[in-house]
């Protein structure tokens, strides 16, 4: 190797170094990029509902107590899901609705992975199913939920399924945002949503947010194609992805697709 090729190789090795470096940073760090429970601590005492798993304890909030159908909510990256009670109060009234903070979020203990998440659904699913046994487990997932809630719909009945601001899978998403990287290759928790929504058999409603720049609407575009079923969508065209829920439309989409089936 002559003189000018030895300083072409020294300098492609400078330069690929850095990105080698950067690959290797986002690998071992991307749980803390993906998951943000640090906005959404709480103490114990303001919960009313727990679940032990497994050495840790997932707690929560229970809306509506009593009622014979109940309605699961997973909630989005760093959302405080008890800041939904006044909501689906209001929207759910014939539904006891749980709101279970992710492990590591809110007061639940642990450290959140997608495994972890996955296996807490549905240890969820079935201790409300336990406490409903004349009703039926419907299932609301936002944003980072709507992973959450298409695998739970894939591995339970689920009559009803509510998808918010969902996508097709979170590493499609994240390779869309940053795609000078090899994100496919490094990410570890992929909720793939477009693999697990075919085999759900239910009701389906997705609300997407027109003005959505954290899922752009493509990605929630492949999650519907990937649905056999019909699906009921509703269209927020002014609504970002953090305040399509603030629309009042938002809860009256709930009401009417969730609430009819009641007596």
């Amino acid at each position: 190797m002559g003189r000018p090729q030895r300083m072409l190789a020294w300098a492609a090795a400078a330069l690929l170094a850095p990105y080698i470096a950067l690959c290797a940073l986002l690998y071992l760090q991307q749980r803390r990029l993906v998951y943000y429970p640090q906005f959404t601590r709480v103490d114990a005492a303001q919960t009313d509902f727990a679940l032990p798993r497994r050495g840790v304890t997932l707690r929560g909030w229970v809306v509506n107590p009593g009622q014979r159908d109940a309605v699961l909510y997973f909630g989005g990256n760093a959302e405080s899901v008890d800041t939904n009670r006044d909501a689906f109060t209001r929207a759910l009234p014939a539904h006891t609705v749980y709101l279970v903070a992710y492990r590591g979020y809110g007061a639940s203990d642990g450290e959140p992975t997608e495994a972890d998440l996955l296996a807490d659904a549905l240890a969820l699913h079935d201790e409300v199913a336990r406490r409903h046994p004349a009703g039926e487990i419907d299932v609301i997932g936002r944003s980072l939920g709507s992973g959450v809630a298409s695998y739970v719909a894939s591995e339970r009945k689920v009559p009803a399924l509510v998808l918010v601001t969902p996508f097709d899978s979170l590493a499609a998403v994240a390779q869309a945002h940053y795609p000078m990287f090899p994100i496919r290759l490094l990410l570890k928790d992929r909720y793939d949503s477009h693999a697990r929504l075919p085999h759900h058999q239910g009701r389906l409603l997705v609300l997407r947010a027109g003005r959505d720049a954290v899922v752009p609407p493509p990605h929630t575009d492949r999650l519907l194609d990937a649905f056999p079923g019909r699906a009921d969508v509703v269209d927020f065209p002014a609504a970002g992805h953090d305040d399509l829920s603030l629309d009042p439309a938002y809860e009256a989409a709930l009401t009417t697709f969730l609430e009819p089936r009641n007596p």
